[in-house]
């Protein structure tokens, strides 16, 4: 088992490129909800992912509610600059889903309301609106894979 990263249309290919990277990195598997706002064949896309596309477990999906159906035994956790509690706050266990949205709009209002007990967010000042999409997935991946003692990785 491994924990789940879940984009919800995202539209920087660079950014899920990078979270690509992440996820071989750690053996997490990434889950893309259409639609895309790139061809999955674009090469920035490639190039931000480099050499590892072959080592990522890549899931395509047409909605949202097709990934919760398809996992409805696994935890989801949804990172939103609207949330109220931090991402450490909370205990993660391997298997767990981490849902973030597209970059310019974030998670549907719906989607945040309906899970508003397992919502999270990154601490940041009122500088910026909020945090780039790769770099958010890392530090909540991360911070999971710290609380299970950073299992299956060397």
């Amino acid at each position: 088992m491994s924990f789940h990263i879940v984009l919800v249309e995202p539209e920087i290919p660079a950014n899920t490129g990078n979270i690509a990277r992440t996820c071989a990195a750690t053996g997490t598997h990434l889950h893309l909800v259409r639609p895309l706002g790139f061809q999955t064949d674009d090469r920035t896309l490639k190039r931000a992912g480099l050499d590892y596309w072959h080592a990522v477990n890549v899931h395509y999906h047409d909605s949202f509610d097709e990934v919760r159906e398809q996992f409805s035994q696994n935890r989801f956790f949804f990172a939103s600059t609207r949330a109220s509690k931090v991402y450490s706050e909370f205990a993660y266990q391997n298997g767990d889903f981490f849902v973030f949205g597209k970059e310019t709009k974030g998670l549907p209002q719906e989607l945040i309301d309906a899970n508003l007990s397992t919502c999270i967010r990154m601490p940041m000042t009122d500088a910026v609106r909020s945090l780039n999409l790769s770099n958010s997935a890392a530090i909540v991946l991360y911070e999971a894979f710290r609380q299970i003692s950073f299992a299956g990785l060397k």
